[in-house]
């Protein structure tokens, strides 16, 4: 049992210590560039590299910690191995093997720069080595070399991409969804699963229990999902930026679910943490869920709003409009224009129920008169250059017209329902048409 433990201590302690150094390595070269002079170009673009490499390293590490946790669970459920039942363990899995677990295939091919095969090959390699090694502690089936290969395809390459992507700035529809997938993972599995574990509550409650009334609570989520994920994509559209803190918008997001309401994310898991809470019968969830909201609003948002006041010039203007928790019956938008055939039948009709809603900050105008050849499409154009077609320009549309319409159009624009909706309309003769526009 001791050499049991001091290998534990190992597994934990070795990549600990290496992330450690390494992380305050680049952290101390981010400070030392940021205070050199502003006037060398070369060293603003290094310190940045420098502080995102640390931060890359972290969320690295989460998504690894998350999609570890889901492959152990199909190991287990499949027979590829099973840790033993030792104290400190949590799903199953003792807690310093999978944290050291997670810095190695999350953080340190990050703050250590290699290719990333070579990294696959260096992590497959010492597995290898120490999975039988572990006899005792780690149980391996017959076909448990299947169940690494899917850990490695599962776990370290999109983790290492991640890593990559966040420090280079880089494939940023591939970052925003690995960042989804982290911390829908974190926030609405691990946690709920560790509020749990220490209080009461079970998801058997919830997945064994009446159909009527899991159906009920899984789509009350999905609905509830909504505004943060279409804030997600505003992030990326209008922003080219992702809701990690150390990898944030270029430049203030105000339109989308933020015209409305300045956290829609934190709202939008609050909902879901509530339904999970009744759900699972958890009363530590549900206290877990407004210890959250006390969080968010009396530290996170403070420290928020300092942060936007001193990187932002507009923040004070759109703070003192938009609330974190109140949401504005009329949206905080600027203006837009929708340009729409006066010479087709739905379009006339789409016009008459979008200015049905009193739109705030729309300009609907004829699509024959749109001064760009070619127009076959309903357009939406923002002043920020933003040009959406199709449905997504009608969802754009909804979003001037109050939180209600807002949010259809927030649900018919998501990147995976608007096509899908999309080819149904086009069916339905909603699709293009030509359109005599004038040349510039």
């Amino acid at each position: 049992m001791t050499e049991f433990v001091l290998i534990r201590w190992l597994c934990l302690a070795v990549p600990v210590a290496l992330t450690v150094v390494l992380w305050r390595r680049s952290t101390e070269r981010g400070c030392e560039w940021h205070r050199q002079t502003p006037a060398s170009p070369p060293s603003a673009a290094v310190a940045t590299d420098g502080s995102r490499r640390a931060a890359a390293a972290l969320l690295g590490s989460l998504f690894a910690f998350v999609a570890l946790g889901v492959a152990n669970q199909l190991a287990v459920s499949v027979g590829w191995w099973t840790f033993a039942p030792v104290p400190g363990s949590f799903l199953g899995v003792p807690l310093d093997l999978w944290i050291g677990w997670a810095l190695c295939w999350g953080a340190l091919p990050v703050l250590l720069p290699g290719r990333l095969l070579l990294w696959v090959l260096t992590c497959a390699w010492f597995d290898l080595l120490l999975m039988p090694r572990l006899d005792g502690l780690v149980q391996l089936g017959p076909h448990w070399l299947y169940g690494e290969a899917v850990a490695l395809l599962i776990v370290l390459v999109p983790a290492l991409l991640l890593g990559r992507w966040t420090v280079a700035r880089r494939r940023l529809t591939g970052r925003v969804i690995l960042q989804l997938v982290t911390f829908t993972g974190l926030v609405l599995w691990l946690l709920p699963s560790a509020v749990m574990d220490q209080g009461d509550g079970a998801w058997s409650h919830l997945l064994d229990g009446p159909v009527w009334r899991t159906s009920l609570i899984a789509q009350l989520m999905v609905l509830a999902s909504v505004p943060a994920l279409a804030a997600v994509v505003e992030f990326a559209v209008r922003g080219r930026g992702t809701p990690y803190p150390w990898d944030p918008p270029e430049h203030l997001v105000t339109t989308g679910p933020y015209a409305y309401l300045s956290n829609p994310m934190q709202a939008s898991v609050v909902v879901m943490l509530a339904l999970l809470a009744i759900g699972t019968q958890s009363w530590s969830l549900a206290l877990a869920t407004v210890g959250a909201v006390s969080f968010s609003h009396f530290l996170a948002d403070p420290h928020e709003r300092e942060q936007l006041n001193a990187r932002q010039p507009e923040w004070r203007a759109y703070d003192r409009a938009v609330r974190p928790w109140v949401v504005r019956r009329r949206p905080y938008q600027p203006e837009a224009e929708l340009y729409l055939s006066e010479t087709c039948t739905i379009c006339t009709q789409t016009r008459a129920l979008i200015e049905s809603t009193g739109p705030r900050g729309l300009t609907i105008s004829p699509a024959e008169t749109y001064t760009v050849v070619g127009l076959r499409r309903a357009l939406y154009v923002g002043p920020d250059g933003l040009r959406v077609s199709g449905l997504g320009a009608i969802a754009r549309a909804f979003q001037h017209s109050g939180p209600g319409w807002a949010y259809v159009g927030w649900l018919i624009g998501l990147p995976v329902v608007r096509p899908v909706l999309q080819l149904l309309l086009d069916g339905m003769g909603g699709g293009e048409r030509d359109l005599p526009a004038r040349s510039p």
